[in-house]
C-alpha cells in the first residue's frame, strides 16, 4: 500500500455533501417574490477546486505531466480536488 493514499479514520473525517430540497428552493423564491427582492445566482461548479486543505495530501503525477527522471515523485496538493474525500468539507 502506498503511504500517500487516503485511509478512513486516519486521513479524513466526516464526509458530506450539502443538498438543497426542491421545497426549500420554492420557499426561497416565494419569499423573493413577496418581498420584491432580487435573487442572485452563484456558480458552484468549481467550488471543489478552491478549498484550502488542512492536512498534507499527496497524489501520483498525472499522466502527461510526468517529468523524465522523476517518475517516482509524487505531487503535494495545495488545493482541494473534485472527488477528494475532504472536498465537500473545504
Amino acid at each position: 500500500m502506498r503511504e500517500f493514499q487516503q485511509r478512513k479514520s486516519i486521513n479524513f473525517n466526516k464526509i458530506f455533501s450539502p443538498i438543497v430540497k426542491l421545497t426549500t428552493i420554492k420557499s426561497m423564491l416565494s419569499i423573493v417574490a413577496v418581498k420584491d427582492l432580487h435573487p442572485e445566482q452563484l456558480d458552484v461548479n468549481t467550488v471543489f477546486l478552491h478549498g484550502d486543505l488542512e492536512e498534507d495530501i499527496y497524489m501520483l503525477q498525472p499522466q502527461g505531466y510526468i517529468m523524465p527522471g522523476k517518475e517516482q515523485f509524487v505531487c503535494k496538493l495545495k488545493k482541494s480536488l473534485y472527488g477528494l474525500k475532504q472536498a465537500p468539507r473545504q
